[in-house]
């Protein structure tokens, strides 16, 4: 016999498989609140399908975006008009970062598949003084507090899928054709790697699965 929580799990996928919605991209506008609105130059780590670059570069006088799926790359680069000052490039964050330093980095939903105080470190060596990170992540639920968001999490996606799909069935976005993997790290350890390596960063665990960290490299 099948129980009822499977039987839900199954109606979820199914429901979630025919209105896709793509997570990440909800948190771009708060990330452009998070910037000034004006900066010289702007680094979007695992940037995908190039959606945050492309707003990235409605402020920036230029913007790189690095990712290792050459693929997805060539996918942003047919969305991106060929005069936006944004440039793509396939190359792994913690091996061969384009020379900085940067006014801004952004990593959304990549830092994850690194280890995580070591990217860290990586990214705050090509940040400008005055320059500002942002990080939206991914973690794995561990306390209570973890799941409760999470049970609140379940009925606000179905929610956000009807209403930006507008009740109907859409195919999924090209932002979410690029390979994923679930996060590992607790977020109790990201946030005692973040104190270390990011003194004074600001960290708040979000809906739909995601924390946020922003960080201010001193002038």
């Amino acid at each position: 016999m099948t129980t009822p929580r499977p039987r839900i799990v199954r109606a979820l996928e199914q429901f979630h498989a025919t209105h896709p919605w793509d997570h990440n991209a909800h948190y771009h506008r708060w990330i452009l609140r998070r910037l000034p609105r004006r900066f010289d130059s702007a680094l979007d780590i695992g940037s995908g399908s190039g959606d945050l670059a492309r707003l990235l570069a409605s402020r920036a006088g230029a913007v790189h975006g690095i990712d290792v799926d050459p693929t997805i790359l060539a996918r942003a680069r047919e969305l991106t008009a060929p005069t936006a000052p944004v440039t793509f490039s396939v190359k792994d964050a913690l091996k061969e970062l384009p020379p900085g330093p940067y006014d801004v980095i952004t990593c959304v939903a990549t830092i994850h598949h690194m280890p995580f105080a070591k990217a860290l470190t990586r990214f705050r060596q090509h940040l400008a003084p005055g320059g500002t990170l942002v990080v939206v992540g991914l973690y794995r639920p561990q306390s209570r507090s973890d799941h409760l968001i999470d049970a609140v999490a379940v009925p606000s996606n179905v929610a956000m899928a009807w209403i930006k799909n507008r009740g109907r069935k859409t195919p999924r976005p090209a932002s979410m054709t690029a390979p994923t993997r679930p996060a590992t790290t607790t977020f109790a350890d990201i946030v005692r790697d973040t104190r270390q390596a990011l003194p004074g960063a600001r960290l708040r665990r979000r809906l739909f699965w995601r924390y946020t960290l922003v960080w201010h490299h001193a002038a």
